[in-house]
């Protein structure tokens, strides 16, 4: 691979004023010429916009009425998430959190119990405030906290009583981490055993079908209800989808309504999403294999350079991203990373962050994410870049370039 020219920032640091520095990393990071993948904030509202629209008018939906009030494109796009899950009905909502409260709730009228057994690090326990007890009367239990999956055995032992089982695939916070096609079966038979309903949290659930090694709708068929990101995975503006079967997806209807999800409008989300599953969903085999090539030539720089302690987990990447770990501060590390691509014009780390609580200290983590723009590198193009990144750290020989 070529080197980029250098990004021209012309912005320094911003000490004090977080939200300016925000700014600035993104426009360095978005602007780019090498990158594994564009971010959902990369880009201009204009460049997005004329993209959307020449899809639009290419795929035969430029001639289309926009939506109101669900109809429409909405209507369309639900029809085909519900193909393309194999399940009877498909309702759109503007957030995933929304769509989450709805189905839980749901359930748990169904089955007399506001209790939801999921893991403490799935979404709604660390990024949505407490949002199921608060807003939605709902209380969690946790089967396990290890950083992976809840088995079979954990979830039958469970002391306390739930009606819900909830499984996020793949368990973000944890390393985008998924069980095996087997254990992934047996946790919901254990489930069953209960009484309980199952539901996945699959804001990521389109690039689980490599690991699992099943197609989207046998996956999909294990729960009774399903949710799904349209940004997350596939590129699209916003929103999410929950599907399930068609009694309960018309009780949804009415709860999105309550909650305030019943926008106006919503053609440009539709339309992205319907971009989305058009465009990046036959794509993303692709994504997790070269994920795991990615992967494995950071491990090689890392090892190489006498970093010492580092992790890249999992070891080989369940999906198309996967998280990197080094013993230094977030703030160092995203200086560095900032650093190269001001100076190569190349995008590999982007932002890195403390563990969260009780995680070792002294360390941080990134996210790393594989899609179209990274088939372009070549494992020698990854250890290059790393020996680049770690030459812009405290104590290193020497520049990078």
């Amino acid at each position: 691979m070529e080197t980029a020219e250098p990004v021209e920032t012309g912005g320094p640091v911003y000490p004090g004023d977080e939200e300016a520095a925000r700014l600035h990393r993104a426009g360095v990071w978005g602007g780019a010429a090498r990158k594994l993948w564009h971010a959902p904030v990369d880009g201009t509202v204009g460049e997005r916009l004329r993209e959307l629209a020449g899809w639009a008018e290419a795929a035969g939906h430029g001639g289309a009425a926009p939506d109101a009030y669900g109809d429409g494109l909405v209507e369309t796009l639900e029809r085909r998430v519900a193909e393309e899950l194999g399940l009877p009905d498909a309702v759109f909502f503007p957030t995933g959190t929304m769509a989450q409260q709805v189905a839980l709730r749901c359930w748990a009228g169904r089955t007399g119990s506001p209790v939801v057994a999921l893991h403490p690090l799935a979404h709604p326990e660390v990024h949505e405030g407490g949002a199921l007890g608060a807003v939605s009367g709902l209380r969690t239990t946790h089967p396990t906290d290890a950083p992976r999956p809840p088995t079979a055995e954990e979830v039958r032992d469970h002391p306390e009583p739930f009606g819900t089982l909830m499984l996020e695939l793949p368990l973000r916070d944890a390393g985008f981490v998924l069980p095996t096609w087997e254990e992934l079966v047996e946790v919901v038979e254990a489930a069953r055993e209960r009484d309980a309903v199952v539901h996945f949290d699959g804001a990521r659930l389109w690039e689980c079908a490599t690991h699992l090694g099943r197609g989207l709708a046998e996956i999909a068929g294990l729960a009774d209800s399903v949710y799904v990101s349209f940004y997350k995975s596939l590129g699209g503006q916003s929103g999410a989808a929950l599907a399930g079967p068609e009694d309960v997806m018309e009780e949804a209807r009415v709860w999105r309504h309550r909650y305030g999800g019943q926008v106006f409008q919503q053609y440009p989300a539709a339309l992205s999403a319907l971009r989305g599953l058009d465009a990046e969903l036959p794509r993303l085999p692709s994504y997790v294999a070269h994920a795991r090539v990615v992967a494995d030539a950071v491990r090689e720089a890392l090892a190489e350079a006498g970093t010492g302690w580092f992790r890249v987990h999992p070891e080989v990447p369940h999906t198309h991203q996967f998280q990197v770990w080094l013993p230094y501060s977030p703030e160092t590390l995203t200086a560095a990373a900032l650093a190269q691509t001001e100076a190569t014009g190349t995008v590999l780390f982007r932002r890195w962050s403390a563990p969260g609580p009780g995680g070792p200290p002294g360390v941080a983590r990134t996210e790393l994410t594989v899609a179209a723009p990274g088939l372009e590198w070549t494992a020698e193009d990854v250890r290059e870049a790393v020996r680049d990144f770690l030459s812009r750290l405290p104590g290193a020989t020497g520049a990078g370039g």
